[in-house]
């Protein structure tokens, strides 16, 4: 540890302003020092474990993991493993899902080539199975990168639990809302607002009967998109399948709604319908996506990886497939069903920028329902 860094730690416990220190790290990258960046981190975390209750070592040390990873240069990208897996053992483990989206934003897949050589010792094998995910989510084609797939085939890739997740995107993740990040923060899309066909009923509709078939393990997998909305914000989730004893078509869908007494849709009466619009798949899984991987109002979610497993652990729990069945059979089961999106203005829903009001119906005239909501 170099005199200077031995100061800023001594120094920082005081100090109810760290910017002068995030700005000295910052000076001294531009100058080329990227090890000092790197000893400070790996410092500051061995501090932090010590004692987590001085926020300024947490502080400085995310400022100085972004930095390292928005800002091009040679080293940039060891010296930030170095944190990572400083950090590995200290931090809640979802840091390193942070991790793995932050590099997979910033830097050039023949760049994170690096984390899953076998000369960089100690890279966290988390790292490394939320990168491949991360990487497939932008469209890489792991195949084409030699050290990354042969990672994926060995005994830590083969049996970590994301292996379930397909290694290229499957046709209704194209284009899935990703974060983007700057050494000033990061920022999301939230894709919540309806983009659907209205449904428009003609005529009488008649509403079939229908019973309820929800189940507490069917109603966890319908709700796993939405799940940190409720366990880490304001959140709130209902999720629930009934079995419905005529098919059931586009037109009905609105006065089934009203007629399974949802608590999201009570007091939808006179003056409060219920809109309903057809959705796609693809539609569908980008709604599941945001709320798992970009999280609620005072959350940051799941991140890349585990946001796409969630997001595939609800399609599979809305369209009526175990959970462990083989991702193609969900896939084409996603495909196969009649999407919808719907919207009230009961007060259930907070109607401020977090809402999902989503229906699956099949063939076999099961349906499914998952809304959920959350506010600041």
């Amino acid at each position: 540890m170099t005199d200077r860094t031995a100061q800023i730690l001594s120094q920082l416990p005081r100090k109810k302003n760290v910017t002068p220190v995030n700005e000295e790290a910052d000076a001294r990258l531009a100058a080329g020092d990227a090890t000092f960046v790197g000893d400070l981190g790996v410092a500051l975390m061995k501090e932090h474990a010590a004692d987590s209750g001085v926020w300024q070592y947490r502080g400085v040390f995310d400022h100085l993991l972004q930095l390292l990873a928005t800002t091009p240069g040679d080293g940039h990208i060891e010296q930030a493993l170095r944190l990572v897996t400083a950090a590995a053992s200290v931090v809640p483990k979802r840091h390193t899902r942070y991790a793995a989206s932050l590099l997979a934003s910033c830097k050039e897949p023949e760049e994170l080539v690096r984390v899953f050589a076998g000369g960089q010792v100690g890279a966290p094998e988390e790292l490394r199975a939320c990168l491949v995910q991360e990487l497939v989510l932008r469209g890489v084609a792991i195949e084409e990168l030699p050290e990354v797939a042969r990672w994926v085939r060995s005994p830590h890739g083969s049996h970590h639990p994301l292996r379930r997740l397909p290694l290229s995107l499957s046709v209704l993740e194209h284009g899935p809302p990703l974060p983007g990040y700057s050494i000033n923060g990061s920022s999301a899309s939230l894709p919540y607002g309806d983009r659907g066909t209205p449904v428009r009923p003609h005529g009488r509709t008649t509403v079939p009967a229908v019973t309820e078939t929800t189940s507490e393990p069917t109603a966890s997998a319908i709700g796993a998109a939405a799940a940190n909305w409720a366990a880490e914000s304001n959140g709130r989730i209902e999720a629930r399948t009934f079995e419905s004893a005529e098919a059931v078509d586009a037109a009905a869908v609105p006065g089934l709604l009203r007629a399974v007494d949802l608590e999201c849709l009570r007091g939808a009466g006179a003056g409060k319908g219920v809109a309903v619009s057809s959705w796609g798949p693809g539609r569908a899984w980008e709604v599941l996506f945001a709320a798992a991987s970009s999280g609620g109002a005072y959350n940051h979610g799941e991140f890349g990886a585990y946001g796409r497993l969630a997001a595939w652990r609800s399609v599979a729990g809305l369209v009526g497939v175990a959970e462990d069945a083989p991702f193609d059979v969900v896939e084409r089961r996603a495909q196969d069903v009649q999407w919808y999106g719907f919207g009230t203005d009961t007060p259930w829903f907070e109607n401020v920028a977090w809402d999902i009001a989503l229906v699956a119906v099949d063939a076999g005239r099961r349906v499914a329902v998952l809304a959920a909501t959350d506010t600041d």
